[in-house]
């Protein structure tokens, strides 16, 4: 397993992130249960990956429960993530957001419920421009002085709200954020714009959300139907019209070319590019896991690269997959 530094922290990851977005939901909704989850979380760890990434609001609390007891023998060895700023509660609306009431009660929740006295990397979950960024803050390296968390970070953050968050957090002479969590894949391209080289410049690590585009870049839904993938049982009527099939068929032409899959390549070009430190890759098997994470630490010729971006134009948008807020009981989209 290749391992990089997280950002600037000096804490080593492995270039595969093992999110766990499906533990706890119904095998048949494409989750994972309890069982498979636990075969799954033990493999990554046979296989060197030491970084996992949860959220509170993933199924309601069930996806951290499930990963703190697979987690319960290795704790120590490795680098745990969690997140806050969901939706915990159908009518309180102080338990969401990132007020300093909700991310203190919200990070003690995820302790018990992950069964470990620290979390390594605390993460904003979404921007909320209602709360001072400097509240947010506050809370967060008042979490780290009280060795609740080792370290702070955000997702799905602008390149504005990241470099808002950088310099009030120096301006008060505190921590702030190390890591951003952005999507990113070949559909969208986004980052590269201004988030991208913000994160590169003042070293924070990048731990890309959605890196196969919630399954269309494995191929998936090339015929149209997706069957039993994410979008056939999500509102896919919207989101199947959306698929560009075309860059799907030049980019499924190149990886048989080179005699890989179309996730492979893909999972390997997120891997490859400047500033990004590890992909999440999520599994529903120990073979599906293993596929990928090999092809995260797969590298790509410069001649691959450029082949790529024949297809995908750098900074480029795709297609709409992923909603900016979380509702109650919120499914993974």
């Amino acid at each position: 397993m290749i391992y990089r530094s997280l950002g600037r922290t000096g804490m080593q990851v492995s270039v595969a992130c093992l999110g766990t977005m499906t533990f706890g939901w119904e095998p048949q909704d494409w989750g994972s249960d309890e069982e498979t989850a636990q075969d799954i979380v033990s493999a990554a760890i046979d296989l060197g990956i030491n970084f996992f990434d949860t959220a509170d609001v993933y199924a309601r609390g069930t996806s951290e429960k499930i990963l703190g007891k697979a987690l319960k023998s290795s704790r120590e060895k490795v680098v745990l993530a969690t997140k806050c700023h969901g939706k915990m509660h159908d009518t309180d609306p102080n338990m969401f957001g990132n007020s300093r009431k909700h991310i203190i009660e919200a990070c003690d929740a995820s302790l018990k419920r992950l069964k470990t006295d620290w979390i390594d990397l605390y993460q904003i979950h979404r921007p909320q421009p209602s709360i001072p960024i400097d509240e947010t803050l506050r809370a967060l390296d008042d979490l780290i002085h009280q060795g609740k968390i080792r370290y702070a970070g955000c997702s799905t953050f602008a390149g504005w709200q990241a470099c808002e968050a950088y310099y009030v957090a120096k301006s008060l002479g505190i921590n702030s954020f190390v890591t951003e969590q952005p999507p990113y894949n070949l559909l969208d391209r986004r980052i590269e714009r201004d988030l991208l080289p913000f994160c590169r410049t003042y070293n924070w690590g990048v731990i890309p959300w959605s890196p196969l585009a919630g399954g269309i870049l494995s191929g998936k839904y090339l015929d149209g139907s997706g069957t039993g993938a994410r979008y056939s049982s999500s509102d896919p009527a919207d989101r199947l019209k959306q698929v560009p099939k075309p860059k799907l068929m030049r980019l499924k032409a190149l990886a048989d070319r080179n005699e890989k899959s179309m996730a492979a390549i893909s999972l390997a070009w997120v891997a490859n590019q400047p500033g990004v430190t590890s992909p999440i890759i999520g599994a529903r098997s120990i073979e599906q896991l293993k596929e990928s994470a090999e092809a995260c630490q797969l590298k790509l010729s410069e001649k691959i690269l450029r082949q790529i971006d024949d297809i995908f134009e750098p900074g480029s948008h795709s297609i709409e997959y992923y909603k900016a807020d979380f509702g109650p009981n919120v499914r993974p989209i």
